[in-house]
């Protein structure tokens, strides 16, 4: 199992290479000359220049990625180009947004997925299962923001029982914090939901026809530690992963959700960024979310060491 662990922390060294290689390469890969859009129609010649001085483009390729990944190993993600604030500074100011929303978010989608998940592997075939499975296709096919317009639509504006935009920190109260999270986490999870509900119900279904399964319905178990206690347990694996990969779902639905409800987070930070062509701003939250999306499907690989007994190498 120790080798296990070791072999997929080292994976994960190339892997992020590759990210840093590309997140890199979006300065050169962009249209244009970077320079000469950031600096706008009336810049002068001489404006332009100091700005690919600044953005490191008078240098040769590999010597700008070279000098990039050494700044970034000491935690130096560059300097903002309009607001002139580092970028590490600009995320640590926005990041406990994102992260808020991102783990209501989880926590609502895992509660409510597969307990439904589970209720339909159980009535699979009736109402409850036909009822469980539309909800997971209608939530496939609306987009975040679209739901997040309605929710804002019924509960802020019509009914008015929640803030329809802006954030409170954490800090403020905690019921002030979460009623600012409850319609873009509900938004944000919709698709979450559906996915994760997919795969349990399906998992359920197969787990349900293995032998110790009748084995324990033999010997007089009742159904609902059937379904928990040896169902679900063993249907884990799959869950969980999926649950992983659907990390990248919440940070790339953050930013739709974060600009549809006015929160001020990273996915909104990317946005104004995008926007004004701040490329080191760019640079370092997409760096970011990589690196996190990384983390979450290496510590999903290292959950395999507990729900997978056939991992003892």
């Amino acid at each position: 199992m120790f080798a296990y662990v070791v072999r997929r922390i080292l994976a994960t060294i190339p892997v992020m290479a590759v990210v840093a290689l590309f997140v890199f390469s979006l300065l050169y890969i962009a249209p244009g000359d970077p320079a000469a859009v950031i600096a706008g129609d009336q810049a002068t010649p001489e404006d332009v220049e100091r700005i690919r001085a600044s953005l490191g483009l008078d240098r040769p390729y590999l010597v700008r990625f070279g000098a990039w990944v050494w700044d970034i190993m000491r935690g130096d993600l560059g300097v903002s180009i309009f607001t002139n604030l580092p970028v590490s500074t600009m995320i640590q100011q926005r990041i406990e947004p994102t992260l808020s929303l991102m783990v209501v978010t989880l926590l609502l989608a895992v509660s409510v997925a597969v307990p439904l998940g589970v209720l339909a592997a159980w009535k699979v075939g009736t109402w409850v299962d036909n009822a469980v499975m539309s909800f997971a296709v209608l939530a496939f096919s609306v987009p975040v923001f679209v739901v997040g317009y309605l929710l804002a639509y019924i509960f802020a504006l019509e009914l008015d029982w929640l803030p329809v935009q802006g954030y409170t920190a954490f800090s403020q109260g905690f019921w002030p914090w979460l009623e600012n999270l409850i319609l873009p986490a509900i938004a944000l999870g919709s698709v979450y939901i559906a996915l994760i509900a997919r795969i349990t119900r399906a998992t359920m279904l197969e787990v349900l026809q293995q032998d110790y399964i009748r084995t324990a319905r033999a010997k007089g178990a009742g159904q609902r530690s059937i379904l928990f206690l040896h169902a679900l347990k063993n249907a884990a694996v799959p869950i969980v992963t999926v649950i992983g990969i659907g990390i990248a779902l919440l940070i790339g639905g953050a930013v739709v959700t974060e600009s549809v409800f006015a929160i001020p987070g990273l996915g909104r930070l990317t946005v104004d960024a995008i926007l004004r062509r701040d490329y080191p701003v760019i640079q370092g939250v997409v760096l970011l979310f990589s690196f996190v999306y990384v983390l979450v499907n290496l510590a999903i690989d290292l959950l395999y060491t507990l729900f997978d007994p056939r991992i003892r190498y």
